[in-house]
């Protein structure tokens, strides 16, 4: 199976976002860091598309799967790793 897209929005300065980029980092996951700091335009998109409106907002082959809090959810349950694996 191919390898999913990883995309993190997310600023330098958030500390929810350090902690999601520990995560996936550690996971070996190469991923997109985008950083929206000041990008309205896209800090709108990323309302539309997540209905959340904070940082950092994690997206896999497209689908928004929310913030760290969510990730590291998803991660103690063992489904991140299934979804960064592409099954």
């Amino acid at each position: 199976m191919a390898t999913p897209k990883v995309e993190l929005y997310g600023t330098r300065a958030c500390p929810y976002c350090a902690m999601a980029r520990r995560l996936l980092d550690s996971k070996g996951v190469a991923y997109q860091d985008i950083d929206v700091a000041g990008d309205s335009e896209t800090r709108r998109w990323l309302l539309e598309q997540s209905g959340q409106h904070t940082v950092p907002q994690v997206f896999i082959d497209g689908r928004a799967y929310g913030g760290y809090t969510d990730i590291a959810a998803l991660d103690r349950k063992g489904e991140l790793d299934r979804l960064l694996a592409g099954s």
